[in-house]
């Protein structure tokens, strides 16, 4: 699989860009081209590391049009070990940073099914449950800039866009437990375009969550940081703009304008870009985003002084204006 054939939906992030061979058939051919009895032969082959690796590719090709595809993984026996065991192999390649393209596709295709899996209603509490988002941590800590390195962080990231898609407040619980927040702040500085969108897709659906606003607002440090990496990602995109990039960051940033003290202190370091005509052309075309920026602006300029604010820590206090 090449990584570089196509690119996700940013509004998605649930799947992983299709194989040429997705690409190429029609809606009237998807369904023949699904072989039961294949599907069935290459999950039996995912426990036999002769045969995983092409295995680990069929299916990878499959999880789009094979709908039940994730019970079938989830409960099929040694199936979801054997994925954790291609997950773990890679381990002695990131530090140092010696992974190759074949041993990133490779693990790729494992964390597609895994994606799959996590997408799945029905397995996607039991994957959780299980702690396995936890095993792909380790791809979110490499900062290598290389290829390969580069499509391991984006396809572990798509494992936890899976997860968040849905809104639902068992996810985010189990995420605010983890060190998921400040991983996906060091992508959305770092990272490529496509990294750092499903980086910023994951914090807006943190921050959607009632419980996900409260802590990341709950100190100073921490609605710092994210004020800081949201800052300097609107001064990146003023220089390069991305309008799929810039509508999460702005939803980002309205999220945060719902919180009384992050309002207060959004009123001082909330960039000049955002406030002036600077994405006016990249906004051109996007309702939406255009919509949600007035809210923003009318939020942070209706934001009565911080002696009116609710009790709390003072999140206003140095925050970065960059």
């Amino acid at each position: 699989m090449n990584p570089n054939n196509s690119t996700p939906n940013a509004d998605l992030f649930s799947q992983q860009p299709p194989s040429s061979s997705q690409q190429q058939m029609g809606p009237s051919q998807i369904p023949q081209a699904v072989d039961r009895d294949k599907v069935y032969m290459w999950i039996k082959e995912l426990t036999h590391p002769q045969s995983r690796e092409n295995a680990l590719l069929e299916l990878s090709k499959k999880r789009e049009v094979v709908l039940d595809l994730a019970p079938m993984l989830w409960f099929s026996g040694g199936t979801m070990a054997s994925l954790l065991q291609e997950i773990v192999a890679i381990y002695p390649y990131i530090n140092p940073p010696t992974l190759n393209a074949h041993q990133s596709n490779r693990v790729c295709n494992a964390l597609a099914l895994m994606q799959c899996v996590a997408s799945h209603q029905e397995t996607r509490g039991m994957f959780l449950q299980a702690h396995i988002p936890l095993f792909l941590y380790p791809f979110l800590h490499t900062t290598s800039k290389t290829r390969p390195f580069e499509y391991l962080r984006l396809t572990s990231l798509g494992v936890i866009g899976a997860l968040v898609k849905n809104d639902e407040a068992e996810v985010i619980n189990f995420l605010l437990t983890t060190e998921i927040i400040p991983l996906c702040l060091r992508i959305m500085e770092t990272g490529n375009e496509l990294s750092k969108t499903v980086a910023t897709f994951i914090l807006q659906k943190i921050l959607i969550d009632d419980q996900g606003l409260v802590y990341i607002c709950q100190t100073y440090d921490r609605f710092s940081h994210v004020a800081m990496i949201l800052g300097k990602m609107v001064l990146s995109l003023a220089k390069e703009p991305s309008a799929r990039l810039l509508k999460h960051v702005v939803r980002c940033y309205l999220r945060l304008s719902d919180n009384s003290r992050a309002r207060e202190a959004l009123r001082q370091c909330l960039p000049d870009q955002l406030k002036d005509n600077t994405f006016a052309k990249c906004l051109k075309d996007d309702k939406s985003t255009k919509y949600w920026l007035s809210q923003l602006l009318k939020n942070v300029e209706a934001s009565p002084p911080a002696s009116a604010q609710s009790s709390g820590p003072d999140l206003s206090r140095s925050t970065p204006v960059n």
